[in-house]
């Protein structure tokens, strides 16, 4: 058999509350390691008409911190003031 398409980009679906085929606004809803998922929301009123999971974990691997170097949290920095040892608020 030939090549098939791989993905498909929707551009405009059908919007139950407006009655006809509408341009769509892609919203990004989660960035998971198995893939990410996108809602398609109608551009005219914006209910939500359709959704897509894209099985492409690029985006989750982009986000994620990398391995052996755990997120910190700031280092204090004065005794409960937030400002460096030795800087006071004016």
């Amino acid at each position: 058999m030939g090549e098939g398409y791989e993905e498909f980009e929707a551009t405009s679906l059908f919007c139950p509350r407006c009655r006809k085929a509408v341009p769509i606004r892609k919203k990004l809803l989660l960035v998971l390691p198995t893939g990410t998922k996108y809602d398609y929301l109608c551009a005219e009123c914006g209910l939500p008409v359709g959704a897509k999971v894209d099985h492409d974990p690029t985006e989750f691997r982009r986000t994620a911190p990398r391995p052996g170097r755990p997120g910190r949290l700031p280092e204090a920095r004065g005794p409960g003031t937030g400002f460096p040892p030795g800087r006071r608020r004016r």
